[in-house]
C-alpha cells in the first residue's frame, strides 16, 4: 500500500476547522501537493421534512415589515455593505501589531483599503466601494469568512 501524500491527522484537523467555522470548503497547497476538504452544508430542517404543498395554509402572508431578521441578514442587505469577494481569512491591519487600516466612525474614500482577505497565501486588499463613514465592523481579525459575507458597513 502506498503512503498517503498527507497525514490523516491534517485532514481531520481541516475537517474540524470546517465544522468549527461553518465554512463549506478549505484548500491547502504545499510544494508536495494540494488537499481540498469540502462538506455540504446541512439542509435546513424545513427542507428535510417532506410534506405535500397542499398542507401549507392557502392564506399564508409574508412576514410583517417589522419582523425580526438576523443581524447578518440585515447587514448583508444594507446598501453600504462591503462583502467578501472570496473565501479566506480576514485581517484588519497590514501586519501583526500595526494599526488597523480603518477605524470605526472614520470617513473613508472610494478605493481606500479597508482590510485584507488572505486566500491561498495571497493577501487581497478589499477596498471601499464608495466614499462614506465606517459605521460597523462585522468581523474580527484572523477569522475565516465566506464568499459574499458582509464585512463592514459604510454609510
Amino acid at each position: 500500500m502506498s503512503e498517503l501524500p498527507f497525514d490523516p491527522e491534517v485532514i481531520r484537523a481541516l475537517a474540524a476547522l470546517l465544522k468549527e467555522t461553518g465554512l463549506t470548503e478549505i484548500e491547502v497547497a504545499e510544494k508536495e501537493g494540494r488537499i481540498r476538504v469540502a462538506r455540504q452544508p446541512a439542509a435546513p430542517a424545513s427542507l428535510t421534512v417532506a410534506s405535500p404543498p397542499a398542507a401549507l395554509p392557502s392564506h399564508a402572508e409574508p412576514a410583517p415589515a417589522g419582523a425580526a431578521t438576523s443581524p447578518i441578514e440585515e447587514a448583508a442587505n444594507h446598501p453600504g455593505a462591503v462583502k467578501s469577494p472570496m473565501v479566506g481569512v480576514v485581517y484588519l491591519a497590514p501586519e501583526p501589531g500595526a494599526p488597523p487600516f480603518v477605524a470605526l466612525g472614520q470617513e473613508v474614500e472610494a478605493g481606500q483599503t479597508l482590510l485584507l482577505v488572505e486566500a491561498m497565501k495571497t493577501f487581497n486588499q478589499i477596498k471601499a466601494p464608495k466614499t462614506g463613514r465606517l459605521a460597523r465592523i462585522l468581523v474580527q481579525s484572523g477569522t475565516p469568512v465566506e464568499y459574499g459575507e458582509p464585512l463592514m458597513i459604510l454609510e
